[in-house]
This record gives structure tokens, C-alpha cells and sequence, in this order.
């Protein structure tokens, strides 16, 4: 049973370049569900005010931040839902549901794929919520995400820069995000990206039931109706859901297709993904240890929080 007024919140996981924006643009047309852009600040306030809820340093704190100024909240209505013994999560989710309620909407969502880092903490905030993880092969996620236009991805250093790092990121995170799956049960669900774009309808129907949502054809009428104008890597969002815009099989060289089999073979094929990578014995997928670059992006996403990137939609709340 849900606690949340209006429903429980719908969250979108997914790596990045796996189609989660795709999939935020059908949702957010539903007439019953609001799902912005990328938040960023759940962590933030999560830290901010864990322990005890303070209204007036809360509503303080989001004033703040350029995300909040963009979606146009209006701070006075989230302040007067809030109370000392709300715990955090709830006051966090009054933001979203103001943002929905002015939309007309009374359900609301979130799709930020940064918070592929902090799944154990959107479970604790969120004990209702509902998950929809949208898994794409990761090597056509890694080849869209090193072909972003420069200036998108920000500090380079601090992101993957090859296959073989991006390999590293989505292993880590689709198991994490697999993991809090078993944890949740019936509220988490995966569909994948393949599987939404060749085949719209179906994939929405199946969202919309385990949301408990209606479904509604004008969730995929997006098409020339987004505005991304100063969004470059979000173009394709101007035509219809389209197969195969990137074919690792011809994009990706030998080595680095090699490389990425090593680091993540074993859950491509888990997926169901096509492997062409050598087998043990016993007909499992060989791969190397990944535990050094599972480390080494652990501790690139801690330097990311500190980034430019970071820093841009968290300004100091102090």
C-alpha cells in the first residue's frame, strides 16, 4: 500500500545513453504522471537533512538550487506541507508532487541516471516507490556516450573515455540497480531499451500495468513536440522510436569489442545480449577480474560529485 498521496512515485533507472530520456518523454506526456528532467538534488538534501527536518532550512535549502528555479515551484506550497516530523523522503517528494500538482498531474516520477549511485538511498527515501530499470546492450550505450558533442560530458578525466571504462560503469551499476530489484520485488520492473523501440505499445502497456496506469496512445506521440534545441545529445528525440541508431557490430572495433566482453560478457549474456567472446568448458563466458575498474569508477563517480558538473546543479547549501 502506497503512502504517497496521488501514488507512489515511478523512478526510472538506467545507465546513461540507455534511452531513460526516451522513456521520460513517453511517461511525462501520461496525463496522470510528471516526470521532469534530471533532478540531481535528492542526495544533496538527503544529507542536508537525514537526521531531522528543519521546514524553514528545507525550503531554504531548495531555493537554491537551479534546478527547482527551472521547474518553476513555487516554494510557498511545498512549505506549507511541511512539518518537523515528516521524515526526509516525504519532504523531498512534496517538491516533486508540487511540481506535478501545477502541471495538473497527481503522480509524479524521476528519471537521473547519476542515482545509479545511490540506489541503497532512493530505497530508503522512497519506501513505495516503484522502479522501471530500462537496460540497453552496453555496448551501444557505450558507443552513443563517446559520441556525445563536446562540451555535454564536462571533466572528461572523471568520466568513461573508452569502451572498456564504459564497460566498467555499466556492469556495475545494471548489477546494482538488478540487486535492489531482488530487494524490492513486485516494485521494480525491467524492460528493455530493444525491446521499447521496436515495439512502443507493448513495452508502455507493460509499464502502465505495473504503474498502475492506463495507457494512453499520446505517450508516444512525442515526436517534433520536445523541445531540444539546446540539447544536441538528445536529437533523436525528433523522430519516432527508431531501431538501431548505433550498431556496435559495426562501430566498435575488434579490441575494444574484445575489451568490453572481458569486463562485462558474462552479464550480456545473462541479458540475453548477443556474446562473441570465448568460452570456458563448460560453455560460460571467460572474463577477466573487473574489480579494479569497479574500484576505479567508484572512486571516479566520488570525484564527479565534485565536479563542474556536480557543482553546477549543486551550489552550496550552506
Amino acid at each position: 500500500m502506497t503512502t504517497t498521496p496521488g501514488g507512489p512515485p515511478l523512478l526510472i533507472l538506467g545507465v546513461r545513453r540507455s534511452g531513460t530520456t526516451l522513456l521520460r518523454v513517453m511517461l511525462d506526456r501520461h496525463s496522470q504522471l510528471a516526470m521532469p528532467d534530471e533532478s540531481y538534488f535528492v542526495p544533496q538534501l538527503a544529507d542536508r537533512h537525514l537526521r531531522r527536518l528543519n521546514p524553514d532550512e528545507f525550503v531554504d535549502d531548495v531555493r537554491r538550487l537551479n534546478t527547482l528555479t527551472e521547474w518553476e515551484v513555487p516554494l510557498e506550497k511545498v512549505r506549507d506541507r511541511l512539518s518537523p516530523a515528516m521524515p526526509t523522503g516525504a519532504a523531498i517528494g512534496v517538491v516533486y508532487a508540487v511540481y506535478a500538482e501545477e502541471r495538473g498531474k497527481p503522480r509524479w516520477g524521476d528519471k537521473t541516471p547519476m542515482y545509479m549511485q545511490n540506489l541503497r538511498l532512493l530505497e530508503r527515501l522512497f519506501p513505495d516507490a516503484l522502479f522501471v530499470h530500462l537496460i540497453r546492450d552496453g555496448r551501444d550505450a557505450a558507443m552513443s556516450f563517446l559520441a556525445m558533442p563536446p562540451g555535454i560530458v564536462t571533466e572528461t578525466w572523471m568520466h568513461p573515455r573508452t569502451p572498456a571504462d564504459f564497460a566498467c560503469q555499466w556492469r556495475t551499476e545494471v548489477v546494482a540497480a538488478r540487486r535492489l530489484g531482488r530487494r524490492v520485488g513486485p516494485r521494480y520492473l525491467e524492460i528493455r531499451y530493444e525491446d521499447l523501440v521496436a515495439d512502443v505499445e507493448g513495452a508502455l502497456r507493460r509499464i502502465c500495468e505495473f504503474a498502475r496506469l492506463g495507457y494512453e496512445p499520446a505517450m508516444a506521440d512525442y515526436a517534433g513536440k520536445v523541445d531540444v534545441s539546446a540539447k544536441p545529445h538528445q536529437q533523436s528525440l525528433e523522430q519516432p522510436p527508431t531501431t538501431g541508431l548505433r550498431d556496435w557490430r559495426t562501430e566498435m572495433s575488434a579490441v575494444d569489442v574484445a575489451a568490453f566482453g572481458h569486463i562485462a560478457g558474462d552479464l550480456l549474456h545473462e541479458l540475453g545480449y548477443e556474446t562473441l567472446h570465448d568460452t570456458d568448458a563448460k560453455g560460460r563466458i571467460k572474463r577477466v577480474s573487473y574489480a579494479g575498474r569497479a574500484l576505479a569508477w567508484r572512486g571516479a563517480s566520488f570525484a564527479l560529485r565534485r565536479s563542474f558538473l556536480w557543482r553546477r546543479r549543486h551550489p552550496p547549501l550552506r
